[in-house]
């Protein structure tokens, strides 16, 4: 039964769509079976991962609005064990076409029912909003990772995020946790960074996730010819951060099992 994880912050520019598609890339290069589901009309976890957005016929939208089958929508990756279920335009109108549905917050809770038994990992990429389409996100998921910056205002939002999760965890899916703050865009030359990470740090303490992700020409550069970074340049500090954060993440998950 997979762990599903979204992964949220309604700042945008913070390195949530970099994080999904690499931590995706890196949990099945360490032969975990992942699916990454792009749960943003931008589509940018599709194009990342490899796949033209403007050529996706059928994807996510199809299963929340018109009840099609994951099963059949899933693109296999080049990586072995990384599946992606794609986002076109059209969610852009999901959250109006929700309204009237009933239990409306919990849709892509019943599609990842459908498909969640073929993986270890259902990594979600959400928009950076707190709207219906996040809600969502949220209700199907069992925790989520909040990326966060190391830039000025890097705390801007979090508060309002964190009301969110505690609705969400009071009203419609009381076993959500946070599975952890992940420091993005760190640059150990500069002041703010470090200040950053030590303010961060201060406030949620053990919650925040050891490894940092650093900032690197090859993760801003790998989007762009539709590659996970460990594909386009696996020795790069991007990579290693990545594959780091995977080993984290799953080592994390094994101590709650044998806790």
């Amino acid at each position: 039964m997979a762990k599903v994880i979204a992964i949220a912050n309604q700042k945008g520019g913070v390195g949530k769509t970099t994080s999904a598609i690499n931590l995706a890339a890196s949990l099945a290069v360490m032969e975990k079976k992942v699916l990454l589901i792009d749960f943003d009309p931008q589509a940018n976890a599709t194009s990342g991962s490899g796949f033209d957005y403007k050529s996706i016929q059928t994807g996510i939208y199809d299963c929340l609005i018109g009840d099609a089958d994951p099963n059949n929508l899933v693109l296999k990756t080049e990586i072995e064990g990384f599946d992606l279920l794609p986002s076109h335009v059209d969610l852009v109108g999901a959250e109006i076409e929700l309204l009237n549905v009933p239990e409306r917050e919990h849709v892509l809770k019943r599609v990842i029912g459908k498909i969640k038994d073929k993986y270890d990992f259902v990594l979600i990429d959400c928009s950076p909003s707190l709207g219906l389409i996040t809600l969502n996100a949220m209700t199907a998921a069992d925790s989520i990772i909040i990326p966060v910056q190391c830039e000025y205002f890097a705390l801007e939002g979090i508060s309002q995020l964190l009301h969110t999760i505690k609705l969400v965890q009071g009203r419609m899916n009381t076993g959500l946790e946070i599975e952890g703050f992940l420091l993005t865009m760190y640059d150990p030359r500069l002041r703010l960074s470090n200040q950053v990470v030590d303010e961060v740090r201060k406030h949620f303490h053990n919650m925040v996730f050891d490894t940092i992700i650093q900032r690197n020409i090859k993760i801003s550069e790998s989007p762009s010819y539709g590659k996970p970074v460990i594909l386009y340049d696996a020795e790069s500090k991007g990579a290693i951060n990545y594959l780091n954060l995977a080993k984290e993440l799953i080592q994390r998950n094994l101590e709650k099992v044998l806790a």
